[in-house]
């Protein structure tokens, strides 16, 4: 079968023959429907190395996925051939306890799980082929009737990423909160829609591109206001004077983590989820009062159930550019060039 692997660190993805997986037992070979191009990757191909992660390539690319049980294991039960799925992307050891609640990115025994803090299409092959081999079924969620697997894919990730996030701060997001967003891209516009969703919050969308905030706009932002020196004193201006009650930075930068500091209302929070790079300098006076900095990563198996169960309900849905296997790195290219509003997702087979 043809896949889309990345053979070295610090290179681009090429499409190559590969054998088509068979399933040992308790695994299962998932028919991908659909497979979501993410900004990390990118990370990936042109920045991390060997010093940097406890895996490597060669690998299949693809970490957001989901498509029709192909084949199952011996021993495989509570699933069925041909059964739409969704692949819960990150692969823990399974038995710890952040693993029994369904936890696994946070696997508390990394050196037990198939790669340490990875999964497929991160260490192992992913969803960019005709087929993926899933090493366990406990990763496979089944998707409500009526949800395409071209758009549950990316809610695996860029769905769930932000869901988690929100979740985070549930108890800050009463009516007459303010939640702000930072950066409206594959993340970001499924954020905007996750707290329309699920939160009374009034939404502030951040950005640097016109396109973007309409976009925001056009899933439910309150208010969008371009990224810029001004952005910090709009923000205290629209929530008279005291800041916002939740700040999720999908950008992570120098420039947005400051401006998320500068627009926090005092016992607020300030997430990071985006991958920047920047750091925030962080003392009794530099920030509000009482404001909670924190980080997240990815989330929990419960949690993509309620995001798989928002899109087939129709209350959020990314928006989705697809391409086909022999075009994604083109996808990659687009996506990197910021020519892409949403999110890309390559469809591998026509069915």
């Amino acid at each position: 079968m043809k896949s889309l692997r990345l053979m070295q660190w610090k290179s681009e993805p090429e499409l190559v023959e590969v054998p088509e997986p068979t399933p040992a037992p308790g695994q299962v070979v998932v028919r991908i429907g659909g497979a979501g191009a993410c900004h990390s990757d990118l990370h990936l191909m042109h920045e991390l190395g060997s010093s940097q992660l406890p895996w490597g390539p060669p690998f299949t690319l693809g970490h957001e996925n989901a498509g029709w049980v192909h084949a199952l294991g011996p021993g495989v039960t509570g699933l069925e051939v041909g059964q739409a799925v969704a692949v819960y992307g990150p692969w823990g050891c399974g038995r710890c306890a952040h693993c029994q609640l369904g936890i696994e990115t946070l696997c508390e025994d990394p050196g037990s799980a198939p790669v340490p803090m990875g999964g497929g299409g991160l260490g192992l092959d992913g969803g960019m082929a005709e087929y993926m081999l899933v090493p366990a079924a406990r990763h496979l969620v089944p998707l409500p009737e009526g949800l395409d697997p071209v758009v549950a894919a990316p809610l695996t990730d860029a769905g769930l990423t932000p869901y988690h996030a929100v979740r985070r701060s549930f108890d800050k997001l009463a009516p007459g909160a303010t939640a702000v967003v930072l950066g409206v891209g594959g993340l970001g516009h499924m954020a905007v829609q996750i707290l329309r969703a699920t939160s009374a919050a009034r939404i502030v969308a951040v950005d640097t591109r016109q396109e973007a905030l309409a976009l925001a706009e056009t899933y439910g932002a309150d208010f969008s206001i371009l990224s810029g020196a001004q952005a910090a004193s709009e923000i205290r201006a629209l929530t008279s004077g005291r800041g916002a009650d939740v700040v999720l930075d999908f950008v992570g930068s120098e420039a947005t983590l400051s401006l998320g500091a500068a627009s926090a209302r005092m016992l607020g929070d300030l997430t990071i989820v985006g991958l920047a790079g920047g750091t925030l300098p962080v003392s009794f006076f530099s920030v509000p009062y009482e404001l909670s900095v924190q980080t997240t990563y990815w989330g929990s198996r419960p949690e993509l159930v309620e995001v798989l169960d928002l899109g087939a309900r129709g209350l959020i849905k990314p928006k989705v550019t697809t391409f086909s296997l022999e075009s994604a790195v083109a996808a990659y290219e687009a996506l990197e060039a910021g020519e892409l509003e949403g999110r890309a997702v390559i469809v591998p087979t026509d069915s």
